[in-house]
């Protein structure tokens, strides 16, 4: 089972380094938000890896606070957005 954590946290670090990429040369706002929201949620699936190869359940609780976290920038993101663009 570590194994298999392991190689998928591999493919998590792989799709995040992507995700950084997209972050330094989104050519808009919007595509840096969405690829700060997608670096958080594979923060948070790497944690979650992380502790399935441990076999810790005492992160639950941050995981979730994190998750929740990255939502609400999300959408705080996405409404300041919306309003530069109606100022227009």
């Amino acid at each position: 089972m570590i194994t298999v954590a392991n190689i998928a946290l591999a493919l998590v670090s792989l799709a995040a380094l992507l995700v950084v990429v997209r972050l330094a040369l989104g050519p808009a706002a919007l595509d840096r938000v969405v690829a700060l929201d997608a670096l958080v949620t594979l923060i948070v699936v790497g944690a979650v890896l992380g502790t399935l190869a441990r076999s810790d359940t005492t992160t639950g609780y941050v995981l979730v606070v994190l998750s929740l976290l990255g939502f609400v920038g999300s959408i705080a993101s996405a409404r300041l957005i919306e309003r530069r663009e109606d100022m227009r």
